[in-house]
């Protein structure tokens, strides 16, 4: 009967882990494990209670820094978001007042326009892409 109670918390622990997926239950639910593999060899109940409580704080201290450090890994930004800091060459002239103006970063061609709104980039000079604001990549010259 003891095993089917471990066997419940074990259950119960690992739906809650996968409702959150926040790493939070998932240590007591393998003292859990443990508890009541140790049930079902027929080992008394302060045993089983002193296995959940070693076997969840062992791996609590031990395996959740590692985890934790995988789960949070930096992530490389992609398309749009690693765009902003690269630097562009002006290929038609960047004019704010006029609405023209087109800057090649990395291969890709974009509607840009200056930061300063009195700043006109002729062609063929370097810019650094500041950041996108909708479909257009606002730059600045150069330093």
């Amino acid at each position: 009967m003891v095993a089917v109670i471990w066997l419940s918390i074990l259950v119960v622990l690992l739906i809650i882990e996968a409702a959150t997926m926040g790493l939070t239950t998932i240590w007591f639910a393998g003292g859990a494990l443990f508890a009541f593999l140790a049930a079902l060899l027929g080992a008394p109940i302060w045993i089983q209670v002193a296995l959940f409580v070693v076997i969840s704080l062992v791996l609590l201290i031990f395996t959740r820094p590692a985890a934790v450090r995988l789960m949070n890994r930096p992530k490389t930004q992609t398309n749009v978001d690693s765009i902003p800091g690269k630097t562009g060459i002006v290929t038609e002239e960047i004019d704010n007042l006029a609405a023209k103006g087109r800057v090649q970063v990395d291969g890709m061609e974009w509607s840009a326009r200056a930061q300063h709104a009195e700043d006109k980039i002729p062609r063929g000079e370097e810019v650094t892409a500041l950041r996108v604001e909708g479909v257009k990549l606002i730059v600045e010259r150069k330093r």
